[in-house]
């Protein structure tokens, strides 16, 4: 990246109006020693100033196991669904609290907004939170978003809270994610290991060497730098700049708003994608795959056209009608992923016939495509 593009990338971060902060288990919880209510009032200052200046901030905060652990005097960060969902109802009233009561030191309310996958998923209750989260942001209440961990399953988690991050920012069209951790920001190497590892000041998000640079999570979390980095890219889908900054540096979030060179800035490499596209590139959960072929796999990435049946070689899962389902090629490498016209066994009987023997084959046409062309998204 050139002098002139890090310029660029700083630039858009100070420039930002709205934007997305997170802020990671182990800097809440004074790795894993309960709530260092301290900390979490010099972050609430900083958001607080940011205010001031105009800049509308959406929180994602987690915490609420971390802080639920300490309470119940637990050491270990527990795998069952239920310890975590117990964990996670005992910390999220401590945590709601302390931020209730540091906004309310500078006249700002907040709003606890607590989500689970099925609501991003869900084409209504994704319009729907995303009409919550503007009216919050439009009247200058300070959401406070969290993973709704009590409810939860496997089935229908985020996995981290660098995703939901990252997912909120493509729901809100902010301009920036920025997320805090405990270390500086991306090395290309571990530096708890290499002593000679390098901060990467500037990237871009789409750059692949990063996942790989990316070291594994710490005990309190489920993230990891390589979180950090898969968040980055998902952000920079709807044209979000993400900055990855140690929040135990002073005033980091006023610095990084001033365009201060701190921590990795990973900047999108590409325009924003149209609003539905963005949902459709957000969701994590899919029903089912079709294997695409050659043809049908350049017609796609070349020409954004809808996927027909003729071009579908097989069909594997078990989906209905309007369910999410991942396409791919011979390889298996992923194309592309949308809204399916047609179950499972319907699929399975058309693919690879012209769409005009759709009616003869099944008795009835819903649609001449596979996936209409609105609802895909090429990845």
């Amino acid at each position: 990246m050139t002098l002139e593009d890090q310029r660029g990338g700083r630039d858009a971060l100070r420039d930002a109006r709205r934007v997305v902060v997170k802020v990671g288990s182990a800097l809440l919880t004074n790795d894993g020693r309960g709530l260092d209510e301290a900390a979490i009032g010099g972050w609430v200052d900083q958001i607080a100033a940011l205010h001031r200046r105009g800049i509308e901030v959406v929180l994602v905060s987690s915490g609420a196991v971390a802080a639920g652990m300490v309470r119940l005097g637990w050491q270990m960060r527990p795998s069952a669904v239920y310890e975590l969902q117990a964990a996670a109802a005992v910390g999220q009233n401590g945590l709601t609290q302390c931020y209730e009561h540091h906004f309310a030191r500078h006249d700002l309310l907040t709003a606890q907004v607590l989500l689970t996958h099925d609501d991003l998923s869900n084409r209504k209750r994704y319009l729907n939170a995303r009409s919550a989260l503007r009216t919050l942001v439009d009247l200058r209440v300070v959401p406070v978003v969290n993973e709704n961990d009590t409810v939860v399953t496997d089935e229908i988690r985020f996995g981290d809270n660098d995703t939901l991050g990252a997912l909120v920012a493509n729901l809100l069209e902010a301009d920036a994610l920025v997320i805090l951790t405990d270390q500086e920001g991306l090395f290309d190497a571990d530096p708890r290991h290499h002593s000679a590892a390098r901060l990467i000041h500037e990237g871009r998000a789409d750059d692949p060497s990063f996942v790989a640079m990316a070291g594994g999570s710490g005990t309190l979390g489920r993230g990891g730098m390589a979180t950090k980095v898969r968040a980055a890219r998902l952000a920079a889908r709807s044209g979000a700049c993400t900055a990855i900054a140690s929040g135990r540096q002073s005033e980091v979030l006023t610095r990084l708003f001033d365009g201060e060179r701190l921590g990795t800035l990973l900047s999108p490499d590409q325009a924003p994608m149209a609003a539905r596209k963005r949902w459709l590139a957000g969701q994590l959960q899919v029903r089912g795959s079709l294997t695409l072929d050659a043809g049908a796999v350049k017609v796609l990435r070349d020409r954004g056209s809808s996927l027909l049946p003729v071009g579908v070689k097989a069909v594997s899962g078990s989906f209905v009608r309007g369910d999410m389902v991942l396409c791919i090629d011979e390889h298996g490498e992923r194309v592309a992923k949308g809204l399916v016209n047609y179950g499972a066994e319907d699929a399975r009987q058309i693919q690879g016939q012209p769409s005009h023997q759709i009616e003869a084959i099944l008795g009835f046409m819903e649609a001449p495509e596979l996936i209409h062309r609105d609802n895909l998204v090429v990845l």
